[in-house]
Formats: structure tokens, sequence, C-alpha cells
């Protein structure tokens, strides 16, 4: 009855059919070999067209600061693995990772999902992130048009 007020699907010639639900365009992204959800800002008619240059724009920002990123995700790391050597905290049901350097950490991270909208006052990307040894929360790569900005520890899924 109500399907007069639903948008109409957009297809991206990069991000290929996006839809809108709960208040955000919705696909999926091509990233780090595999295909991701892609949540994106914008209005009832259509996805913002600076949120969708970012999005278009993120796997190649992600390629080009995957080292800061893997950098931020061993310093994530760090604690924990000092935490649990030291008794501070429980160890996790299986054994911790062996992260010696910033690149070990990518057999331990999966990639959750994406969204690009405004964070705060600036449009960002961000990508949702599971790490092993970090199992209570959801960590959230941000990304603005120019830079890996920040690994937030713990983030809503969008």
């Amino acid at each position: 009855m109500l399907g007069f007020f639903r948008s109409l699907p957009v297809t991206d010639p990069e991000l290929g059919v996006l839809s809108r639900s709960r208040g955000k365009w919705r696909g999926q992204l091509a990233l780090e070999g595999g295909s991701v959800p892609l949540a994106i800002a914008g209005a009832r008619d259509a996805p913002d067209p600076d949120a969708l240059a970012l999005a278009r724009e993120l796997p190649a920002s992600w390629s080009r600061h995957r080292q800061a990123l893997a950098q931020a995700l061993m310093e994530h790391y760090a604690p924990y693995q000092e935490a649990v050597a030291a008794g501070e905290t429980e160890p996790p049901p299986y054994p911790l990772p062996v992260v010696a350097q910033p690149s070990d950490v990518w057999p331990f991270v999966t990639l959750l999902s994406a969204c690009v909208a405004p964070i705060g006052r600036r449009l960002m990307a961000e990508v949702a992130l599971a790490a092993t040894w970090d199992v209570e929360h959801t960590l959230g790569a941000q990304f603005d048009a120019a830079s890996f900005v920040d690994l937030n520890g713990s983030i809503l899924q969008r």
C-alpha cells in the first residue's frame, strides 16, 4: 500500500545497483579481493553525489593507505597482547595471533561492511572490521577523500 513512497533503485556505473533501505542507499563494494555490503548517505531520490564519489574512490584509497591501517591495527593489538601476557585480562577462547609486524595483522582481520556518510561534520568512508583479538568490538577504519584518518576502536555497523 505504501509502495509508492519507496525510492527507485539507482544504477551507478562503478558501484552497480543501489537500493534505499533504512535511510541509506545500499549495495556492494569490491574491496580487498572480496565484496562487502555498502551503505551510502543520500536523499530519498538519489545517493549524495559527494558520498558516491568517495565510495567509488574507497578501494583505491584502501590500497594506498593499507600499510598505515596495518600499523594502526597493530597498535590496537599490542595492548591486548600485553594484557593477556600479564594476566590482566582473560585470553580469548583460542590462541592469540602472532603479530610481529604490521603486515602480520591481515590474516586476523575480516572486512564486514563499508559506509560513506557524514561522521561529525565531515563526509567519511568507514570500513567495519572484525579482529580476532578483539571479540567485543567492531573496529572502524575511517577515510576521507585524501587519506586514512583513524582507526576507531568501537563502531556500530550502519
